[in-house]
């Protein structure tokens, strides 16, 4: 069981400085087996990019990315609106239902996936003009940090 989240007030310049060390970032934890042991030389060096965007460090840049991401869980991609996490993944489960492509496997495993995920929802935003924020650099942050969701 993970800790919860610490939620935060999100300011401007944190989501700036976020979209411009996501650039210097990705390259360096795209390579970062999840299940391995942290590397210290690759701690320092994204410390050092984080530091370099004015976190305090990367653990303070992480915790600022999840901040957003969890107020991205919440974002409708069609209509770019926020309509909380539970509504995303009920309209997830309605798309793959109407999928008569995908094969059967593939879909009842992305349904019991998405099933499980109503079932432990993520917590509700408790900052609330963090959603603000995050819609005014929707697009943004989806092209920056999207690739983590799906």
């Amino acid at each position: 069981q993970e800790a919860p989240l610490k939620q935060i007030a999100l300011t401007d310049a944190q989501v700036q400085s976020v979209l411009a060390a996501a650039k210097d970032m990705d390259p360096i934890t795209e390579k970062i087996d999840e299940n391995a042991k942290p590397d210290p030389k690759i701690t320092a060096q994204l410390d050092g990019i984080a530091k370099r965007f004015g976190f305090a460090n990367y653990d303070d840049y992480n915790l600022v990315v999840d901040n957003i991401t969890l107020v991205l869980g919440g974002f409708d991609p069609a209509t770019k609106k926020y309509v909380g996490p539970e509504a995303v993944i009920k309209a997830q489960i309605a798309q793959l239902q109407a999928d008569k492509k995908m094969p059967a496997k593939d879909k009842k495993e992305a349904l019991d996936e998405l099933n499980e995920a109503l079932k432990t929802p993520a917590p509700a935003v408790e900052n609330k003009a963090n959603i603000d924020l995050v819609a005014k650099y929707y697009d943004k942050l989806v092209a920056a940090l999207g690739d983590d969701e799906n």
